[in-house]
Protein backbone atom coordinates (compact mmCIF):
# COMPACT_ATOMS: atom_id res chain seq x y z
CA UNK A 1 0.00 0.00 0.00
CA UNK A 2 3.28 2.16 0.77
CA UNK A 3 4.42 2.18 -3.02
CA UNK A 4 0.42 2.65 -4.48
CA UNK A 5 0.50 5.72 -1.86
CA UNK A 6 3.85 7.31 -3.08
CA UNK A 7 2.78 6.78 -6.46
CA UNK A 8 -0.38 8.94 -5.99
CA UNK A 9 1.42 11.57 -4.17
CA UNK A 10 3.26 11.45 -7.68
CA UNK A 11 -0.06 11.62 -9.86
CA UNK A 12 -1.67 14.68 -7.01
CA UNK A 13 1.86 16.34 -7.71
CA UNK A 14 1.31 16.14 -11.74
CA UNK A 15 -2.52 17.00 -10.67
CA UNK A 16 -1.31 20.08 -9.32
CA UNK A 17 1.18 21.60 -12.13
CA UNK A 18 -1.43 21.14 -14.39
CA UNK A 19 -3.89 23.00 -12.25
CA UNK A 20 -1.67 25.67 -11.51
CA UNK A 21 -1.21 26.01 -15.10
CA UNK A 22 -5.27 26.05 -15.49
CA UNK A 23 -5.71 28.67 -13.19
CA UNK A 24 -3.23 31.32 -15.07
CA UNK A 25 -5.25 30.09 -18.17
CA UNK A 26 -8.28 31.78 -16.85
CA UNK A 27 -6.97 34.74 -16.79
CA UNK A 28 -4.81 34.81 -20.26
CA UNK A 29 -8.36 33.87 -21.44
CA UNK A 30 -10.05 37.02 -19.69
CA UNK A 31 -7.26 39.17 -21.16
CA UNK A 32 -7.68 37.87 -24.35
CA UNK A 33 -11.17 38.60 -24.83
CA UNK A 34 -11.38 41.60 -23.27
CA UNK A 35 -8.44 42.52 -25.93
CA UNK A 36 -10.29 41.02 -28.84
CA UNK A 37 -13.39 42.37 -27.98
CA UNK A 38 -11.73 46.29 -27.58
CA UNK A 39 -9.72 46.15 -30.95
CA UNK A 40 -12.61 44.60 -32.85
CA UNK A 41 -14.85 47.42 -31.20
CA UNK A 42 -12.44 50.55 -31.82
CA UNK A 43 -10.53 49.41 -34.36
CA UNK A 44 -13.30 47.21 -36.44
CA UNK A 45 -10.85 44.13 -37.12
CA UNK A 46 -10.71 40.69 -35.76
CA UNK A 47 -9.56 37.12 -36.03
CA UNK A 48 -11.11 33.75 -36.40
CA UNK A 49 -7.88 32.70 -34.45
CA UNK A 50 -8.47 35.36 -31.33
CA UNK A 51 -11.75 33.47 -30.67
CA UNK A 52 -10.45 29.85 -31.34
CA UNK A 53 -7.90 30.52 -29.05
CA UNK A 54 -10.00 31.21 -25.99
CA UNK A 55 -11.91 28.42 -26.37
CA UNK A 56 -8.91 26.03 -26.73
CA UNK A 57 -8.05 27.78 -23.40
CA UNK A 58 -11.16 27.09 -22.02
CA UNK A 59 -11.37 23.51 -23.14
CA UNK A 60 -7.67 23.34 -21.18
CA UNK A 61 -8.84 25.30 -18.11
CA UNK A 62 -12.17 22.72 -18.08
CA UNK A 63 -10.56 19.34 -18.96
CA UNK A 64 -7.20 20.00 -17.31
CA UNK A 65 -8.77 21.26 -14.11
CA UNK A 66 -11.12 18.58 -13.60
CA UNK A 67 -8.11 16.08 -12.01
CA UNK A 68 -6.70 19.37 -9.69
CA UNK A 69 -10.82 20.06 -8.56
CA UNK A 70 -11.00 15.99 -8.14
CA UNK A 71 -7.87 16.07 -6.01
CA UNK A 72 -8.74 19.23 -3.68
CA UNK A 73 -12.52 16.93 -3.80
CA UNK A 74 -14.21 20.46 -5.02
CA UNK A 75 -15.94 18.42 -7.78
CA UNK A 76 -19.93 18.90 -7.85
CA UNK A 77 -21.93 15.76 -5.58
CA UNK A 78 -25.19 15.26 -5.98
CA UNK A 79 -26.01 15.40 -2.52
CA UNK A 80 -28.94 12.83 -1.40
CA UNK A 81 -27.11 11.06 1.24
CA UNK A 82 -23.60 12.27 1.29
CA UNK A 83 -23.41 15.13 4.20
CA UNK A 84 -25.54 13.18 6.77
CA UNK A 85 -23.99 9.92 6.77
CA UNK A 86 -20.49 8.91 8.45
CA UNK A 87 -17.11 8.94 7.25
CA UNK A 88 -16.62 5.82 6.79
CA UNK A 89 -19.72 5.84 5.11
CA UNK A 90 -18.61 8.48 2.79
CA UNK A 91 -15.04 6.79 1.91
CA UNK A 92 -17.19 3.43 0.88
CA UNK A 93 -19.57 6.25 -1.63
CA UNK A 94 -16.65 7.66 -3.17
CA UNK A 95 -14.86 4.07 -3.33
CA UNK A 96 -17.78 2.95 -5.38
CA UNK A 97 -18.13 6.00 -7.07
CA UNK A 98 -14.79 5.99 -8.71
CA UNK A 99 -14.46 2.66 -9.44
CA UNK A 100 -18.08 2.41 -10.93
CA UNK A 101 -19.02 5.60 -12.57
CA UNK A 102 -15.49 8.23 -12.93
CA UNK A 103 -13.08 5.34 -13.82
CA UNK A 104 -15.30 3.35 -16.33
CA UNK A 105 -15.85 6.68 -18.37
CA UNK A 106 -13.26 8.66 -18.41
CA UNK A 107 -11.02 5.40 -19.26
CA UNK A 108 -13.85 5.06 -22.25
CA UNK A 109 -13.23 8.99 -23.07
CA UNK A 110 -9.92 8.66 -23.05
CA UNK A 111 -10.15 5.63 -25.79
CA UNK A 112 -12.65 7.28 -28.24
CA UNK A 113 -10.84 10.55 -28.23
CA UNK A 114 -8.02 8.85 -29.01
CA UNK A 115 -8.90 8.36 -32.53
CA UNK A 116 -10.72 11.62 -33.11
CA UNK A 117 -7.07 13.42 -31.56
CA UNK A 118 -5.13 11.00 -34.18
CA UNK A 119 -6.99 11.31 -37.61
CA UNK A 120 -6.95 15.25 -37.07
CA UNK A 121 -3.02 15.32 -35.74
CA UNK A 122 -1.73 12.63 -38.82
CA UNK A 123 -4.07 14.94 -41.56
CA UNK A 124 -2.78 18.47 -40.19
CA UNK A 125 -6.43 19.34 -39.38
CA UNK A 126 -6.98 23.11 -39.69
CA UNK A 127 -10.41 25.00 -38.50
CA UNK A 128 -12.72 25.54 -41.55
CA UNK A 129 -12.82 29.16 -40.59
CA UNK A 130 -10.43 32.15 -41.88
CA UNK A 131 -7.87 32.85 -39.82
CA UNK A 132 -8.10 29.67 -37.65
CA UNK A 133 -5.95 27.43 -36.22
CA UNK A 134 -4.68 23.61 -36.07
CA UNK A 135 -7.52 21.72 -34.60
CA UNK A 136 -5.50 18.46 -33.28
CA UNK A 137 -4.04 20.50 -30.04
CA UNK A 138 -7.78 20.76 -28.65
CA UNK A 139 -8.17 17.43 -29.50
CA UNK A 140 -5.18 16.47 -27.45
CA UNK A 141 -6.48 18.31 -24.77
CA UNK A 142 -10.11 15.85 -24.88
CA UNK A 143 -7.39 12.81 -24.45
CA UNK A 144 -4.84 14.49 -21.93
CA UNK A 145 -8.38 15.98 -19.87
CA UNK A 146 -9.79 12.46 -19.30
CA UNK A 147 -6.38 10.97 -19.09
CA UNK A 148 -4.90 12.68 -16.13
CA UNK A 149 -8.75 11.68 -15.39
CA UNK A 150 -8.42 8.68 -14.59
CA UNK A 151 -4.85 9.21 -13.10
CA UNK A 152 -6.22 11.57 -10.72
CA UNK A 153 -9.36 8.83 -10.47
CA UNK A 154 -6.46 5.82 -9.26
CA UNK A 155 -5.25 8.27 -7.12
CA UNK A 156 -8.16 8.70 -4.91
CA UNK A 157 -9.19 5.26 -5.41
CA UNK A 158 -5.71 3.96 -3.28
CA UNK A 159 -6.64 7.11 -1.10
CA UNK A 160 -9.88 5.77 -0.21
CA UNK A 161 -8.77 2.44 0.30
CA UNK A 162 -5.86 3.36 2.63
CA UNK A 163 -7.93 5.47 4.90
CA UNK A 164 -10.79 2.43 4.83
CA UNK A 165 -8.09 0.27 6.29
CA UNK A 166 -6.53 3.04 8.61
CA UNK A 167 -3.51 3.62 6.71
CA UNK A 168 -4.14 6.94 5.32
CA UNK A 169 -6.33 9.72 6.34
CA UNK A 170 -8.53 11.54 3.59
CA UNK A 171 -10.97 14.92 4.18
CA UNK A 172 -14.41 13.56 2.99
CA UNK A 173 -16.02 17.05 4.31
CA UNK A 174 -18.71 17.99 2.29
CA UNK A 175 -20.09 21.27 2.29
CA UNK A 176 -23.76 21.99 0.84
CA UNK A 177 -23.87 25.19 -1.63
CA UNK A 178 -26.00 28.09 -0.66
CA UNK A 179 -29.02 28.29 -2.69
Amino acid sequence: MNLLLGLSRSVDRLSEFFGRIAEYLVLLCCLISAGNAIIRYIFNISSNGWLEIQWYLFAYVVLVGASHTLRKNGHVRVDLVYGAVSERKRLWIDTMGLTFFLLPVCAYMTFLCWPFFWLSFTQNEMSSNAGGLLRWPVKLILVAGFALLVLQGLSELVKRIAALNGQAVVDTRYEKPLQ
